[in-house]
């Protein structure tokens, strides 16, 4: 499998590692039978990601996307972060072998799942914001290790 210099580059040293202790959204998104599970933590003041951190148990590409997309959303206001798609982190990686595309979905929907996390912990309804977190798409199926 042939995984560019910008994948090897944030799986060996990825960026943003870590809890987040005073975290004010978290999202978890994954499959424990295919082994990828992703946990975002955000930290939101007046509506910017002022801080973000993740926790990933998976593959190169799920630590990589993982690592891209919390750089892509740091420092931006909440509508921004919501924007991000998992084709832009593939694009930012310099592009993912087609058995692991998976994993830049499984980025972008921790991402929504933890400004959804945010949302609800102020009272207000995420749905209608953030749309539904499609963890459907993550089946085995879809699982390449």
């Amino acid at each position: 499998m042939e995984y560019s210099q910008k994948v090897m580059e944030h799986f060996a040293a990825p960026h943003n590692v870590g809890v987040l202790e005073n975290a004010n959204g978290i999202g978890e998104i994954g499959n424990a039978k295919c082994g990828d599970i992703m946990k975002m933590y955000i930290r939101v003041e007046n509506d910017v990601i002022v801080d973000v951190k993740f926790k990933t148990y998976g593959c190169a590409s799920a630590i990589a996307t993982s690592s891209i997309a919390t750089d892509m959303i740091k420092g931006q206001p909440l509508s921004e972060a919501l924007k991000l798609t998992n084709k832009a982190v593939v694009e930012a990686l310099d592009g993912l072998p087609a058995v692991k595309i998976h994993c830049s979905v499984l980025a972008e929907q921790a991402i929504k799942a933890a400004i959804a996390d945010y949302y609800r912990r102020q009272g207000i309804d995420p749905t209608p914001i953030v749309g539904k977190i499609d963890d459907e798409h993550y089946t085995d199926e879809g699982c390449h290790l």
